[in-house]
């Protein structure tokens, strides 16, 4: 990244983390590098030939980070214990996954995000999805929050009679609204109400009508209980005034399987694929030490640079090039010193002569050349103001 880009960044940066700070989360950082064990959980749905390895001196497999969420719970589990709960965190940092050739993703991503941990129902889900939807704000003018929930497809995958291995594909077509496809895997499963519900799900996207579609199917246990609580959810965020920015997506099925309940993900105009994800996961920070409800989002950082205006970002111009005359050097630095202590934007000169220093001031169009000798003595340029 260069110039613009850099700050554009950076500015995405300063104003998620002013947010995320003014809601009471605080910063984390994790290793760049984990042990691959972190990664290789059952339920983590983080392939392996999607992570980058590396060994330590002692052969153990390391792992660049491919993901922020487990290794906090696992922070959280080692030296949060006794903390007192909820726990709000947030990060800012890259993960590392191998992307498909000609996908248009790039392999470092940087993201910022935020965890509540120690905290489950209605309020902790709005207290994190308000905050997502606070931070989609800061850098995008237009945009919308699509709700889907984990257990649906779970629960309703459970009771069919699917391998691991199918139960994956049938998700990855899901999410992929491939209808075709998706028929061809649930043809052998007949036509129980979870199959045809599952041959539904990618298609049940969009407002209240999405959700009343499903309830209509009558479902049982956990299924039932997920629509429930994803009526709920939906009802008190409309009472948000989200009106046309919210919409419901059934076929949400992140590919993390340590999702538990309410899923979202953030979009806005101009681009594809989502820029903001994430979800709750109450089962995750068990794996690592005591059990702790959790929810989280991360934002793509790339794609909130990308986000702000350019114009806000054009480097600020020059307005003085300070010349020291030979024997003057020290001084020249202390006048530059103090010039941009005053909060101004100065070069030093390094050019020996000062016609050197004017031919380069007036190529680069900067306005006025300050010479430092025996006295201070600036000369205009001709460059811009």
């Amino acid at each position: 990244m260069l110039f613009d880009e850099c700050r554009a960044h950076r500015e995405a940066q300063r104003r998620l983390a002013a947010i995320f700070t003014r809601r009471g989360y605080r910063e984390v950082i994790t290793p760049g590098l984990e042990y691959y064990d972190v990664f290789s959980l059952p339920g983590a749905a983080i392939p392996q030939q999607e992570m980058y390895k590396s060994t330590d001196s002692g052969g153990r497999l390391l792992v660049f980070r491919p993901d922020s969420t487990l290794p906090i719970a696992r922070m959280a589990a080692a030296r949060l214990q006794g903390h007192r709960r909820p726990i709000r965190l947030y990060y800012s940092q890259s993960v590392y996954r191998a992307c498909p050739e000609l996908s248009g993703r790039s392999h470092e991503s940087p993201q910022m995000g935020v965890e509540l941990l120690g905290a489950a129902g209605l309020r902790a889900d709005l207290e994190v999805i308000g905050a997502a939807i606070e931070a989609l704000k800061a850098v995008a003018g237009d945009y919308r929050i699509e709700l889907g929930h984990a257990g649906l497809f779970r629960h309703l995958a459970q009771r069919l009679d699917l391998s691991p291995e199918q139960r994956e594909e049938i998700r990855a077509t899901i999410e992929a609204k491939n209808y075709g496809a998706l028929g061809e895997l649930l043809e052998p499963l007949g036509s129980s109400p979870e199959a045809r519900a599952l041959r539904r799900l990618p298609r049940l996207f969009g407002g209240e009508e999405a959700l009343s579609e499903a309830e209509s199917w009558e479902l049982d246990g956990g299924a039932a209980g997920a629509l429930l609580y994803l009526r709920k959810l939906y009802t008190a965020l409309l009472e948000l005034g989200l009106g046309p920015r919210l919409m419901v997506d059934l076929g949400l099925v992140q590919r993390n399987d340590y999702y538990t309940g309410v899923v979202f993900s953030g979009y806005v105009e101009g681009r594809g694929g989502p820029v903001l994800t994430g979800g709750r996961y109450d089962k995750l920070c068990e794996r690592f030490g005591p059990e702790m409800p959790a929810m989280g989002f991360a934002m793509d950082m790339d794609a909130a640079a990308e986000l702000l205006e350019p114009h806000m970002f054009r480097e600020n111009t020059v307005q003085v090039l300070v010349h020291g005359e030979p024997g003057f050097e020290p001084r020249a630095q202390q006048e530059l010193l103090k010039r941009t202590a005053a909060g101004q934007v100065c070069e030093g000169s390094v050019w020996e002569t000062l016609e050197e220093a004017l031919d380069y001031a007036r190529m680069e169009g900067i306005p006025t050349v300050a010479v430092i000798g025996e006295s201070v003595r600036t000369i205009d340029t001709g460059g811009r103001a």
